[in-house]
């Protein structure tokens, strides 16, 4: 990811090693440190000796379209490294259940047990994402695969760089569906003296928009919000008693989230 020398791959990847080594195309092994977790994303950023390393180029993901042809590069049940071929099936795919943090570019490129981590690259061989789940009832790929898009990666990168760990927001509520097919997120408690407490927010309220985000359920407000950092200020826009009304929020700092919720954002 950087002439640094900084790699990405999962954090299930490494998570619990007590070392680890990166594969060059030569051969050889060099040892690799890690430089950050985020387990809410699933990514985790080593750093090796870049000598002779080249940094892949990266997409402007904002570009991929359904439809376009992806290849998805990785070392298969430890066969060796392998290229598949396959389309954008989805966009922005949520509420998979996978990780805390998803919205995915979701292909029917073979994914298989080893690909975890690899790259998901566009005919030029630029990056624009990094594979990370199947849904397969016989373990095998069955072509719903998920990568967590490069922009998003990016941003995790950054802060890894900066201090080892991703801060992520904190509205302070919890929330369900609201009753009659309703879109949004109801709020249905607070944490007193949060952010959305302190804004007036109250329960009853139903969340339909973040940051200028449209908020279709639970899930999209818990996605959104793990994705913008602390201190950021956002607007809000709620329906209460069935009245539209605007507040602005200032995140706070989340609490660690190791598993995702449907509930809490």
């Amino acid at each position: 990811m950087s002439a640094e020398g900084h790699v990405l791959t999962n954090n299930h990847v490494v998570e619990g090693a007590t070392e680890l080594a990166i594969a060059t195309p030569d051969g050889a092994l060099r040892r690799a440190k890690v430089i950050g977790l985020d387990p809410d994303s699933d990514l985790a950023l080593l750093a090796v000796d870049a000598r002779g390393l080249t940094p892949i180029e990266v997409a402007d993901v904002k570009t991929l379209a359904v439809g376009d042809v992806v290849l998805a590069v990785g070392n298969p049940l430890g066969v060796g490294q392998t290229v598949t071929q396959g389309i954008v099936s989805a966009i922005g795919r949520k509420g998979i259940g996978i990780n805390p943090v998803e919205n995915f570019i979701q292909t029917d490129a073979a994914i298989n047990p080893g690909n975890s981590g690899g790259a998901l690259i566009d005919t030029t061989g630029r990056l624009v994402g990094i594979n990370t789940a199947i849904l397969s009832r016989g373990g095998g790929s069955e072509g719903i695969g998920f990568a967590i898009p490069v922009d998003l990666a990016q941003r995790v990168v950054t802060a890894l760089q900066k201090s080892g760990r991703v801060a992520r927001g904190w509205l302070g509520v919890s929330t369900q569906a609201p009753q009659g097919g309703q879109s949004g997120a109801l709020i249905v408690a607070l944490s007193r003296g949060g952010p959305a407490d302190q804004a007036g927010i109250v329960p009853g309220d139903v969340l339909v928009k973040l940051g200028g985000q449209a908020i279709d359920d639970p899930n999209d407000l818990v996605g959104a919000i793990l994705e913008l950092e602390p201190g950021a200020r956002v607007s809000v826009e709620l329906l209460r008693a069935g009245k539209p009304l605007r507040v602005n929020v200032e995140l706070g700092r989340r609490p660690a989230l190791r598993r995702p919720t449907a509930a809490t954002g």
